[in-house]
């Protein structure tokens, strides 16, 4: 076959072009290109667009890390309609901006990006002892992410050159005093009001339902009565130490890492010295620096003549005020404990000698070298344990990447069970019964990890009983499980929630008791004005709260043309209230480092205020369109009746 299609190339040539020019014909090019594209349109920002594609990948991005941020988030929250049109208008967001950073030609800088990455808390994370950043990390950072170190960078200047676009305008935002008073005493104006609460415990005991009811109220509302699909399975788990148990090491390395390193086993050499310190911090004066160098060097010269005064000379002189007193004395130290200077000056003189003027970011010293504490060197059999485990570290950690490969390609090529590889690498499989789509919250350990659990119950998992794929659980921590046995999420039968469907149906209709009560009484008042309702309260914006949110907002927002004014609040779950305002007060002057937070404060909301304007201008000046339906918002359980 292949002999043949090498010997007639023009011919096989002439084929395919007849038939790719008639699929260019019936589906043109834009056809071809969209074939990957991610599926239709769901917004649209100037001439770019947002895909389906996009938007899933987006959405999934964002729940992966909530999910490593907040175990115990809970995952329908996650999934929900709502959460995912968050995550476009992100997208449009984003997009947005990029085109404002184009519109006007805004750049970051390669020291603008250093120093964003520098101040980062995840990179300085990845910092070795020495400062240095270790690389292999970093790669890996971004790999997490589905991208390059030079994708990752190239993301954090967009981001940066995005914020460039905002902080202009928030920067400038500015809200004369005299008006926030004015919006501030508004904000915290007071009200004299008398409240009536109908509390829904006030009535479960006039309320005994039916069989028939909770019959029908149970099957009105299966979604309250779940039971979790709950999953058993079976992991494995490939760690550094896994790998280091695989280790075997021979005397002879054993012995030649002893030879090498038995200085540095044995313990740090330490010194003990005393010294004479003048000040002389950086942003001294030129000419105080140099008076204070030449002090330094007098007395350097005294010293040298008199060694043993050195001590009454630093209780005279040094400006060192924790040691001076003790003759400059500063007692055993080794090395890295003394800034650079000092610590290099210190450890090449011998016992006894004094060195030359020393200068380092507090002034200038003069050192003197007392002691020398040389580490006893230890047996090959004393550092024995330690010579191997920092052997076999060593070696699994440069065995790691390939253990991981075979890891990694074992649960996949034969992805009905994970005894092969466990067999292979000499690990546990391991079990876990009732094991649930999201981790239990204060959940610690492998079968926390989010990647892990959506990787059990994906779709293969769970329908066709294979391994997972290899999940990067933490740094050299790999893990892949199968479910061996699964139970679906169900509706729990009448029989096992009885007791639940009828308190849920008793403070249902306890709630609809207590605000048909509420309602009747409002009517009433309103047309008698009663005499005996309780005492008043004066309710405000400012302190805790003494009564419910939904409360306070339906009183403070009731119309006070004409007092008194009535107001009925539906609390939902809680029952209802019904409030009567009878005065409106003026807000008291507040001392002055609370007025000057609060019109910091206010100046914010103005900042954030403009901020979004702006960002309304530039949909419209890039001709933004959303395409995907938003979700209905959900209801939030209360209705507020002012008259």
């Amino acid at each position: 076959m292949f002999e043949f299609v090498r010997k007639h190339t023009k011919v096989m040539m002439f084929l395919m072009f007849l038939m790719i020019i008639p699929a260019f014909v019936l589906v043109g090019v834009d056809g071809f290109k969209n074939v990957n594209a991610g599926g239709e349109a769901v917004a649209t920002v100037g001439n770019y667009k947002i895909t389906q594609g996009e938007w899933d990948a987006a959405h999934k991005d964002e729940v992966d890390r909530l999910r490593a941020t907040t175990p115990n988030l809970d995952a329908k929250m996650l999934d929900s309609p709502e959460a995912r049109y968050i995550t476009l208008e992100r997208l449009v967001r984003d997009r947005v901006l990029s085109h404002a950073v184009e519109d006007s030609r805004l750049s970051t800088s390669d020291a603008r990006l250093a120093r964003e990455l520098q101040l980062s808390p995840t990179i300085a994370a990845l910092r070795r002892p020495d400062g240095t950043i270790d690389i292999e990390r970093y790669r890996q950072l971004a790999a997490n992410q589905g991208m390059t170190p030079d994708g990752f960078e190239a993301r954090v200047r967009s981001q940066l050159s995005q914020r460039q676009v905002e902080a202009g305008l928030v920067s400038t935002a500015f809200s004369p005093a005299d008006l926030a008073e004015v919006s501030l005493n508004a904000f915290y104006e007071r009200r004299d009001v008398q409240l009536a609460r109908f509390n829904s415990a006030d009535y479960t005991a006039k309320i005994n339902p039916s069989d028939a009811e909770i019959e029908a109220y149970y099957q009105a509302n299966p979604g309250q009565f779940q039971a979790s699909e709950l999953a058993s399975i079976e992991y494995v788990v490939l760690d550094l130490d896994t790998v280091k148990k695989s280790i075997v090491l021979n005397d002879a390395d054993l012995k030649t890492y002893y030879e090498q390193n038995v200085g540095r086993l044995s313990g740090k050499e330490e010194r003990r010295a005393s010294h004479i310190l003048i000040n002389a911090p950086k942003d001294m004066l030129a000419d105080d620096r140099k008076k204070a160098r030449e002090r330094a060097i007098a007395l350097l010269e005294q010293v040298r003549k008199a060694p043993d005064a050195f001590a009454d000379i630093a209780r005279k002189n040094s400006q060192d005020t924790g040691s001076a007193p003790s003759g400059g004395d500063l007692d055993y130290f080794g090395q890295g404990a003394m800034v650079k200077p000092f610590e290099d000056a210190a450890f090449a003189l011998k016992k006894g000698d004094i060195s030359d003027v020393v200068e380092t970011d507090f002034g200038f010293h003069v050192i003197k070298v007392t002691d020398i504490k040389s580490p006893k060197s230890r047996s090959f059999e004393e550092l024995r344990p330690v010579i191997e485990s920092d052997l076999k570290t060593q070696q699994a950690q440069r065995k790691f990447a390939e253990t991981a490969e075979a890891f990694t390609n074992g649960v996949y090529e034969q992805s009905d069970s994970l005894k092969p590889i466990a067999e292979r690498l000499k690990l546990d499989v391991k079990t876990a019964s009732d094991l649930q789509r999201t981790a239990l919250p204060g959940g610690k350990g492998v079968l926390t990890n989010p990647k892990l659990l959506a990787a059990i119950f994906s779709p293969d998992s769970l329908e066709k009983k294979r391994n997972t794929e290899a999940i990067e659980i933490a740094v050299n921590q790999l893990a892949a499980a199968r479910i061996t046995q699964y139970t679906a999420a169900r509706t729990r039968s009448l029989t096992e929630v009885r007791t639940n469907v009828k308190d849920r149906l008793v403070a249902a209709q306890s709630a609809e008791m207590a605000k048909k009560e509420g309602v009747e009484k409002l009517a009433l008042w309103k047309a008698t004005a009663p005499s005996n309702l309780p005492a008043s309260v004066v309710l405000t914006r400012e302190g805790a709260q003494i009564v419910p949110a939904q409360v306070l907002d339906a009183v403070l927002l009731a119309d006070t043309t004409s007092l008194p004014v009535w107001v009925g609040v539906d609390m939902g779950a809680q029952g209802y209230a019904v409030a009567r305002v009878n005065k409106v007060m003026s807000r008291g002057a507040p001392v002055p480092a609370t007025a000057e937070q609060e019109r910091k404060q206010y100046a914010q909301w103005v900042a954030n205020a403009e901020n979004q304007a702006y960002y309304k201008m530039l949909t419209e000046r890039f001709k933004v369109q959303i395409k995907a339906n938003r979700p209905p918002r959900t209801a939030v359980g209360q209705q507020s009746i002012t008259e």
